[in-house]
């Protein structure tokens, strides 16, 4: 009869034959080979922020439309540029000025224009490729062409986490993306920094209740799972995934214990749940997602991504056909995104975390018929903002051309972004690397440069 590791376990579990002695033996064996892939890390530098998180909008939201005002298309809206079956078309909204920094902002903004002086506005970012699939890759890993790490699994293999009974990196995602699942990839690092996926709903994450009788019994199974797991690796040191896989226990066993609490928002109050435009019970929105993730912030996760909208056209910030889907899309995320950002600065969180909205790329200046009602892609300028975490809030930087059509001045790329958001952690991205294939890849290739001139 063959004994498998699974039928031992089960025997030793039913027959209650801890083995005392030789189970300490076990376990000192185990933790002598284990090597905490997700522990904390000191940055290179001395860190202005402790955490990201990240708000993603899908599809390509209109720059022109939102955080970048052109009186100029307003002017010429309907007019003929020139070029065949090629029209100007003005915003949809009016534009206002908000705060002490006189910053515009859209009327699809009001909330987000309250809190602008807490904002730093990009009005100069150009991504590296036109299509949905790169440039949200792009956006994400730094390449519009192969599979790499996403920033947030870099961000985990330079820092670790605070806590190790949560992953270091969440992605809060009702639906997936273009380009899915690769967006918070972790590629060829050590799968443990991939992005795990939570969806909002009565059970964000599949599988938390423990199945076993006590936690005591659980942390029994796990330790005796754990040495044989280690006999198992012994021979296989350098196969990270299998390494990463047992790791995965660890991460899961204590997820069952501090996750429920995590995104049970329950006992917030009346106050804060009208911060994020909830109704009590609610579990789910785009509301419930920035709550969760300050809830997630403040219990030592490193990175977390919350995704709005995914690849359905007309559902996402994808508006080919009527840019007055944003009148339904705007409300959404508006008060919410607002609401975190009052919330982190009211529990003195504001200034270690950095909070960044971003999208794939713009939408198009012109149309082909005067009388269209929608926007095409436009990766050549569009806007993004980044707030706290050390950034100068009130403050626009860049431009593009009085048609919003080409950046004017100082250019900010995919790779300069990333490189930006990394320094605020500490981490140098030219020193940020990891050996793959012969070669030293890292987060921004061999681009990038540290705006410098947005940091507070």
């Amino acid at each position: 009869m063959t004994i498998t590791r699974r039928s031992a376990l089960r025997s030793l579990a039913a027959g209650g034959l801890l083995l005392p002695g030789a189970l300490s033996e076990m376990l000192q064996g185990a933790a002598a080979t284990t090597a905490n892939p997700l522990a904390p890390r000191a940055p290179h530098f001395p860190a202005k922020a402790k955490r990201v998180i990240f708000l993603f909008m899908t599809g390509g939201v209109s720059h022109v439309d939102t955080f970048d005002p052109k009186p100029f298309l307003t002017r010429n809206h309907g007019k003929p540029t020139g070029r065949p079956r090629d029209f100007y078309k003005g915003a949809d909204w009016q534009f206002k000025k908000y705060g002490e920094s006189g910053i515009e902002v859209s009327d699809l903004f009001p909330h987000i224009g309250g809190v602008i002086d807490d904002v730093t506005v990009i009005r100069s970012m150009k991504n590296i490729n036109g299509d949905h699939f790169g440039a949200t890759i792009g956006i994400h890993t730094g390449s519009a062409t192969f599979n790499r790490p996403s920033i947030g699994s870099w961000v985990s293999y330079g820092l670790g986490t605070e806590n190790q009974n949560l992953p270091s990196f969440l992605v809060i995602a009702p639906e997936l993306p273009y380009a899915g699942g690769q967006v918070f990839g972790s590629d060829f690092l050590p799968v443990l920094h991939q992005g795990t996926r939570i969806v909002p709903g009565p059970e964000p994450i599949s599988n938390m209740g423990r199945r076993a009788v006590s936690a005591e019994v659980q942390r029994t199974e796990l330790d005796m799972v754990e040495y044989f797991n280690r006999q198992h690796l012994a021979s296989r040191e350098g196969d990270s995934n299998l390494a990463a896989r047992i790791q995965s226990f660890e991460t899961a066993f204590g997820m069952q214990r501090e996750a429920p609490a995590a995104f049970d928002i329950s006992r917030e109050s009346d106050a804060t749940l009208k911060l994020y435009g909830l109704e009590r019970g609610a579990a789910k929105g785009f509301g419930w997602q920035c709550l969760v993730a300050r809830r997630l912030a403040e219990r030592g996760v490193r990175f977390i991504e919350l995704v709005d909208g995914g690849t359905s056209i007309d559902y996402n910030w994808d508006a080919h056909a009527h840019m007055s889907n944003y009148n339904r899309l705007a409300p959404r995320v508006d008060l919410p995104i607002a609401g975190l950002i009052r919330d982190l600065k009211s529990r003195g969180m504001f200034d270690d975390t950095i909070v960044v909205w971003t999208t794939e790329f713009g939408r198009s200046l012109t149309v082909p018929d005067p009388t269209a009602e929608g926007r095409g892609h436009h990766a050549k300028v569009y806007c993004s903002w980044v707030a706290g975490g050390g950034f100068k809030g009130g403050t626009v930087y860049g431009a593009s051309d009085e048609r919003g059509e080409n950046v004017a001045e100082h250019v900010v790329s995919v790779h300069d972004l990333q490189a930006t958001i990394l320094h605020q952690l500490g981490l140098d991205h030219t020193r940020l690397t990891y050996r793959h294939a012969g070669r030293d890849y890292r987060l921004t290739d061999v681009h990038g440069r540290v705006v410098k001139e947005i940091l507070a």
